[in-house]
């Protein structure tokens, strides 16, 4: 969905980086996350102070090879290294669907997946993780495990302009961002965490180094500059005005054809959002999430079957904790690719008529 805009910004994201530049592993000896750029550590910075959705004051930033990795950095840094059992592991259902295999896909035993933070009754300390606006549903989110003992860990991947309002910034101990969400670019495998208490943000160092030794520093230099074009969008808007003009308007326009597209099918639901006041955009407006969180009518009991019947290809709710009643459709393809899907489910319900009419004779 992004690509127009960057087409239109042209060489300004473009970086050149010689054969001998960044060779070491270290990109800053002397501080905590030691292979973290600089140049993508300021823009970090300088991009949530003008979008106004994160406190970043007092706060250690960790960088990942995407928000994963940095997932299971905060998992290696949270569990005892001593603990008799480990560590369970909720967040709300419908949760993003990566989060079980991911935990798990390791069989640890620092920690395990224990499933919906809404029926989690177990004694002891756990981590619950809040997405917030949610993957796949979009709607904002909180704690919903009423005991202590818990380590609240927010995943922010979506908490920018272009997907709900920014109402105000966020300000928790463990938050976790990523380019792919923000700008579009997945295949640079980029994330970061702003984290509050050192030890915590050490413990994800070192997991990292474990892991990879470190963070590509060639994604991170065009990560930085990535984020310096958005800023420079932001301060002095082009025709298509800021990444998150372009990308907010795009959106608002993919989920009114979306909601008409299933208006004229009489198959399926939407969730409906109140609007909020957007502090970055100046305006009010309902969320329009990245994904599109679809209910079939009660007599589908397999919404993806019959989705894949209809040449749409989706993701099912057993995979986010759910029923197979919904599904989890991205609203960020290309503008060919998403006109062709809008117009199928328009016309789903013209099929469905016509094959129950062919089994009644």
């Amino acid at each position: 969905m992004y690509e127009r805009f960057w087409q239109q910004a042209g060489d300004k994201s473009t970086i050149v980086i010689p054969g001998w530049q960044s060779m070491s592993y270290f990109s800053d000896a002397g501080s905590l996350c030691w292979f973290l750029e600089p140049d993508f550590a300021q823009e970090i910075i300088r991009l949530h102070k003008i979008v106004g959705n994160a406190v970043t004051e007092d706060r250690h930033i960790v960088v990942g090879t995407g928000s994963t990795q940095l997932y299971q950095a905060v998992l290696y840094a949270l569990s005892p290294q001593d603990a008799v059992e480990p560590l369970s592991v909720v967040s709300a259902a419908p949760y993003y669907s990566s989060y079980p295999l991911i935990t798990d896909c390791l069989k640890s035993g620092l920690y395990k997946w224990a499933g919906d933070a809404r029926s989690f009754n177990k004694e002891g300390p756990f981590i619950e993780l809040v997405t917030s606006p949610n993957n796949p549903d979009g709607y904002a989110r909180q704690s919903v495990v009423n005991k202590s003992g818990g380590i609240l860990v927010h995943d922010l991947a979506y908490y920018w302009p272009q997907y709900t309002p920014i109402i105000s910034a966020a300000n928790h101990d463990i938050m976790l961002f990523t380019v792919s969400k923000s700008t579009g670019h997945a295949g640079m495998r980029i994330g970061w965490a702003l984290v509050k208490d050192e030890e915590v943000a050490k413990k994800m160092v070192k997991f990292v180094e474990l892991n990879t030794i470190g963070v590509s520093k060639d994604s991170q230099l065009r990560a930085a500059k990535v984020l310096q074009v958005v800023i420079s969008s932001c301060q002095y808007p082009t025709s298509l005005g800021s990444l998150f003009d372009f990308s907010a308007h795009l959106m608002e326009e993919r989920w009114s054809l979306l909601r008409a597209a299933v208006r004229q099918s009489g198959l399926f639901t939407l969730p409906e959002f109140s609007p909020g006041s957007c502090s970055f955009l100046n305006r009010s407006f309902a969320p329009q999430p990245a994904f599109a969180w679809l209910k079939c009518q009660e007599l589908m009991e397999d919404c993806e079957g019959f989705l894949r019947s209809n040449n749409i290809l989706t993701r099912s709710g057993k995979h986010f904790g759910v029923s197979p009643q919904y599904v989890r459709i991205s609203m960020l393809d290309r503008d060919e690719n998403f006109y062709i899907f809008v117009e199928r489910l328009s016309t789903i319900h013209l099929r469905h008529s016509i094959q129950v009419d062919e089994r009644g004779e």
